[in-house]
């Protein structure tokens, strides 16, 4: 008799062919439940109807890909014109216009640093764009025609303690305006990028104004490359170890990881730091 039932509990099991996953027993996904309804088994493609789906997903794709092209070669078609906002306030009659930007400000180490720059009237310079979209050879190599070609030019930086104390927004408008203020001599107008310089000066902010106005986007490489060149020489002899030179005081990674394993500097904002070190905090 117990022969006999144990044939037939190896019979059933047999049938319903049991699987684990994860500790719960499922029908095995190679075969259908008995009593599941016919609309939920999916039918095997016969190879006529795999070739029609087939060409069909590939019809599809080439249709989206010939859109894609066409809308990213119209894009390309439509050149930005860089001197729109300049030429607006030249007729005007204003002559000195100070392109302003700044760079570093979600870093979390050192200080963010801004700069102005007033280009001659009508001096068109090609690739003068966002400094982040720009390659470093390139940042590097328009940053010195900037310079030689500027009627005047400043940087202006605020440090970590000063970040720390009046929130970073307010620490790069200081920078934007210590910047403006080094210029020399007052500008008749202010481009600047998505922000306001406490100055009384005619001013206008521009959205994205680093990629549309050829006076930011002037001073976004010029304040880019004189906080890379602060990082690569000055603060990585000062603070080796950090990885300072290579990701510019950013969150990266490797950043991250220095800062657990030897700690903050100076020149670290503190105000930046305290998900780093709760995240440290919750895994130990």
């Amino acid at each position: 008799m117990a022969c006999r039932i144990g044939r037939l509990v190896g019979q059933w099991r047999k049938r319903a062919k049991l699987v684990h996953k994860g500790g719960i027993k499922v029908l095995d996904e190679k075969e259908p439940a008995r009593n599941a309804p016919v609309e939920n088994i999916k039918a095997e493609k016969q190879p006529e109807e795999i070739g029609a789906v087939e060409k069909g997903k590939a019809e599809q794709s080439s249709a989206k890909t010939g859109r894609g092209k066409k809308a990213k070669d119209e894009t390309q078609a439509e050149e930005i014109d860089r001197l729109a906002f300049e030429r607006a306030l030249w007729a005007e009659g204003a002559i000195h216009i100070a392109g302003v930007d700044e760079v570093g400000r979600g870093c979390l180490f050192g200080d963010v640093v801004a700069a102005a720059v007033i280009l001659p009237q009508g001096l068109i310079l090609d690739g003068v764009d966002d400094s982040k979209q720009l390659s470093e050879k390139k940042r590097d190599a328009l940053y010195d025609l900037i310079l030689e070609n500027a009627v005047a030019w400043h940087v202006g930086r605020v440090d970590a303690e000063t970040i720390d104390r009046i929130n970073i927004r307010q620490a790069s408008r200081l920078a934007m305006k210590l910047a403006v203020e080094g210029l020399g001599a007052v500008p008749d107008h202010l481009l600047v990028d998505a922000e306001s310089v406490s100055l009384p000066i005619p001013q206008t902010a521009i959205v994205k104004g680093d990629a549309r106005s050829q006076s930011i986007g002037a001073a976004s490489i010029v304040a880019k490359v004189t906080r890379d060149r602060l990082c690569a020489e000055m603060w990585e002899a000062l603070y080796p170890g950090y990885g300072i030179e290579v990701h510019k005081g950013y969150a990266t990674k490797t950043h991250r990881e220095a800062l657990l394993r030897m700690g903050p500097t100076p020149m670290h904002r503190r105000s930046f730091l305290n998900g780093i070190f709760a995240e440290q905090q919750l895994l130990f």
